[in-house]
This record gives structure tokens, C-alpha cells and sequence, in this order.
């Protein structure tokens, strides 16, 4: 069981809406990471700000980018 609970989207503060619907809109689903951080707004945008600049399009693209990250989860055995 988890020791801090995930945020559900329509409980979430209303600041976060727009960033909430953004994740279903590109994704489906609001990952639980985001959901989790959902409950300091402030700690999530600054949070959310990092992850979009590291995975906008530069010297590789968002796929390879994405692909990287899952491989280094892997390497790590992380279940998540």
C-alpha cells in the first residue's frame, strides 16, 4: 500500500486543472507520480516544468528520450 495516496484529477487543486488536462489529453491518464506531487500545487508545476524541459525535442528526440528512460527503469529493476 502506498504511504502517500495519489490525488484523483477532479479532487485536485483547480490551479492544476489545466496541467491535468493536458496528461489526459496527450496520454490518457494523469500519471500517479503527478497525482502524488498534486498535493503541494507548487511542488507539482515546479516539478511538471522540469519534466517537460527535459524531454522537449532537442539533440534527441522525445521518443529516444522516452525509450532512455524506460531502459535505465529497467536496468534498475524498478517495478514501476
Amino acid at each position: 500500500m502506498a504511504r502517500v495516496t495519489a490525488v484523483e484529477p477532479a479532487k485536485a487543486d483547480p490551479s492544476l486543472k489545466p496541467l491535468f488536462d493536458d496528461f489526459l489529453r496527450e496520454r490518457g491518464a494523469v500519471p500517479n507520480m503527478f497525482r502524488t506531487l498534486a498535493h503541494d500545487p507548487k511542488i507539482l508545476q515546479t516539478w511538471f516544468d522540469a519534466f517537460r524541459a527535459t524531454l522537449r525535442e532537442g539533440e534527441a528526440t522525445t521518443r529516444v528520450k522516452e525509450m532512455l528512460a524506460v531502459r535505465v527503469s529497467h536496468l534498475n529493476q524498478s517495478r514501476y
